[in-house]
Parts: structure tokens; C-alpha cells; sequence
């Protein structure tokens, strides 16, 4: 019992000194699918309905959603509790970004020429699912992995600094 005891406080010990890689990369995981969204919704052109304000607001959120991830992600690398909220955030945004340009997308017909034709086909509707969710999947659990761990370390921290007084 004392050698899995020791082990324990040699893995929270050297937490003080080792970066919090696993929630930062899963961070970088979220962006990259993130971006395969990006360039799957933007490759697309089908009529001008891509022409719209929707579109340019799902622009604008791209892009801060990289910039908050990616310093959300240099956050968690030194186990600071306060980064892991936006990443919940986050992740809860890319589930509902699901049911809005993918959505609206998928189930809307237009005219292009003189066929009728769906906006979305079911493969790239199917592929943006996944981008997002899987997004959202990292950002939550980068967030919850920080803050199991952040949570450890701090009270670790004070474990040892009670024994030092």
C-alpha cells in the first residue's frame, strides 16, 4: 500500500514540473477538426446561398474559436483551472453550430441552372457532423482532464506546504 501510495505522490510531485500535454494537444485536436470543417463548409458552392450573413458570422466565429482555443490550450499547459470553462464553452458551441449552417444547409434546396439541387449533400453533412462533434468531444475533454488534474496538483501543492510548516 505505502509503494502505491509513494508512486501517487511522485506522479503529483512531478506534475509541478511537467507540462499538461494531454489537454493542450487535444486542444490542437479541435482545431484541426475545426478547420476540416472550415474548408469543407467553404470549398462549397452551390447557387449563392453560401452568399448570406449567416455564412460571414460562421466566419468570424472560426476565427475565435482558434484564437480561444489556442490560448485556452496554453492555459492548460500549466494546470490553471480558469481555462478549462471556455473550453466547456466551446465544446458546447460546436454541438450547437450542428444545428445551424450544417442544418439549414442539408435541408435546403436550390435552383442552380434548371435543377433543383440540396445545398448539402448527405456525405459532407455527414463529414461536418463528425468535424464538429468530435471538436466538441476534444474541447470538453481537454477541459475535464485540466481540471481533474489542476484540482489534483493544487491540493497536492497544499498537502506540501502544510508539511513544510
Amino acid at each position: 500500500m505505502t509503494q502505491a501510495m509513494n508512486d501517487r505522490e511522485l506522479k503529483l510531485d512531478r506534475m509541478r514540473y511537467v507540462k499538461n500535454t494531454s489537454s493542450s494537444r487535444l486542444c490542437y485536436l479541435a482545431i484541426l477538426l475545426n478547420v476540416l470543417y472550415f474548408v469543407s463548409i467553404y470549398k462549397s458552392d452551390v447557387g449563392s446561398w453560401y452568399y448570406q450573413i449567416l455564412v460571414g458570422g460562421s466566419i468570424v466565429y472560426n476565427l475565435l474559436f482558434m484564437l480561444i482555443t489556442f490560448l485556452s490550450s496554453e492555459g492548460v499547459k500549466n494546470y490553471q483551472k480558469n481555462y478549462s470553462w471556455p473550453l466547456f464553452i466551446l465544446g458546447a458551441l460546436q454541438i450547437a453550430r450542428i444545428f445551424i449552417l450544417p442544418m439549414q444547409a442539408h435541408s435546403t434546396v436550390v435552383k442552380v441552372g434548371s435543377t433543383e439541387t440540396i445545398v448539402m449533400q448527405d456525405p459532407q453533412f455527414i463529414r461536418c457532423i463528425i468535424y464538429l462533434a468530435g471538436s466538441a468531444a476534444c474541447l470538453i475533454l481537454a477541459g475535464w482532464i485540466n481540471l481533474r488534474k489542476a484540482t489534483a496538483l493544487e491540493h497536492h501543492i497544499g498537502t506540501i506546504g502544510k508539511e513544510a510548516a
